[in-house]
């Protein structure tokens, strides 16, 4: 197939809609619904995005997209007992794939919500019903079990959109888009992301664990998809924060800063201990959750309001509860589409615990920027690769 009509476009005004290959057929197979134009853009490119993670990693990769940016991407680390119950998973044995979607789905369950799933192994018949039970608009994966298949077809009153992928396929290497009617041509972004990223060590502190390099890696493949300006925090295999189209870095650093924050206090004991009311679906806890962890708790959840979503009353997680809990916290990393211009984005990284960072480098204030890091013996590695993604 050459050609695949759509609904509509980017909004119901916009038509006609399809997507069609000047040469050759269309790498991709629709097994069940019928994908939209934005659903094909978050696909395509969170495709790209677990393919590079496998690649980098040699471990099975889920990506959770939402409006052609990531919400959450992850490789397979087996999750820990605390995880397990951040993620509603307690007890349950899960495949390597599963624990990627998992993983990946929990980076930042709000963003997650109505999400594009990308995959880089065959989905199976445990990650389709972890799915089944997820607010999600479609899939992508290279390949699906019988059973897999079979549940996913029954998601949304049999709507739900699957798409199977031609892993041997290799785009041509110039792209074009139109913008006003103005066709742009550019050559891909073919630039391999691996552990050379982190030669360039030009911080007093030159320690860079293989934990670090991976959780590094995973921060910057997942930049090379996300709308720039961007930068991602990246923890135990997975991304845990990320600010996407900013047009100030330092918002992107505060943004994602702010996520990573959220991630961690999800695990704090008063979090954990939540009495939700057992009929509660997952996505009220979660929303539940963001505003328990917030400081309009009391406001939001005051006088009975929050007898809708729990047996009792919890005991609010005060500022410096939250605080106390946010400064154990080391090991992050932090990755930079492009350069920091200013220390300040350092001083906000470190609040949320990152010991790690790689960025371009190439900044006027470079030595600022160093300093900072030195002042809080943060390694850092300066790439010389910038990832505009637009």
């Amino acid at each position: 197939m050459k050609e695949l009509e759509l609904k509509y476009g980017c909004n119901p005004n916009q038509k006609p809609a399809r997507v069609y290959m000047q040469n050759g057929e269309l790498p991709f197979e629709v097994l069940n619904g019928r994908p939209g134009y934005i659903n094909l853009l978050d696909a395509f490119n969170s495709w790209q995005l677990v393919r590079e993670l496998r690649e980098a990693t040699g471990l099975p990769a889920a990506a959770s997209f939402k409006h052609v940016s990531p919400a959450g991407a992850a490789v397979a680390v087996p999750l820990d007992e605390t995880l397990e119950k951040m993620y509603f998973v307690e007890g349950i044995e899960l495949s390597p794939i599963c624990t990627a979607y998992i993983r990946a789905r929990g980076a930042d369950r709000m963003s997650s919500y109505g999400d594009f799933v990308a995959l880089s192994d065959e989905c199976d018949e445990q990650t389709a019903s972890f799915l089944a039970r997820e607010v999600s608009d479609g899939i992508i994966a290279p390949s699906y079990s019988e059973k897999a298949l079979e549940i996913l077809k029954g998601k949304r009153k049999g709507t739900y959109c699957v798409i199977k992928m031609d892993t041997n396929y290799v785009p041509d290497e110039l792209e074009t888009k139109q913008v006003f009617g103005i066709t742009f041509e550019q050559g891909r972004n073919n630039l391999k992301l691996d552990e050379h990223l982190f030669d360039n060590i030009v911080t007093n502190n030159k320690n860079l664990p293989e934990s670090a390099k991976r959780d590094l890696l995973i921060s910057m493949i997942t930049l090379k998809y996300t709308q720039s300006n961007s930068v991602c925090y990246a923890y135990g295999g997975q991304a845990i924060g990320i600010g996407a189209g900013q047009q100030s870095r330092i918002h992107c650093t505060r943004l994602a800063g702010n996520k990573a924050d959220v991630w961690f206090l999800r695990s704090h004991p008063k979090v954990l201990a939540l009495p939700f009311k057992p009929e509660l679906r997952r996505p009220d806890r979660d929303n539940t959750i963001d505003v328990y962890i917030s400081d309009d708790y009391l406001d939001v959840l005051g006088e009975g309001a929050w007898q809708q979503y729990f047996t009792v009353r919890p005991e609010p997680l005060t500022r410096e509860e939250k605080r106390a809990w946010l400064d154990k916290i080391t090991g992050v990393s932090l990755g930079s589409d492009a350069f920091f211009p200013f220390g300040d984005n350092i001083e906000r990284a470190h609040r949320s615990g990152v010991s790690y960072i790689v960025e371009a480098g190439g900044s006027v204030r470079d030595d600022n920027v160093i300093e900072v890091c030195n002042k809080y013996n943060i390694t850092m590695a300066m790439c010389g690769v910038r990832l505009f993604h637009h």
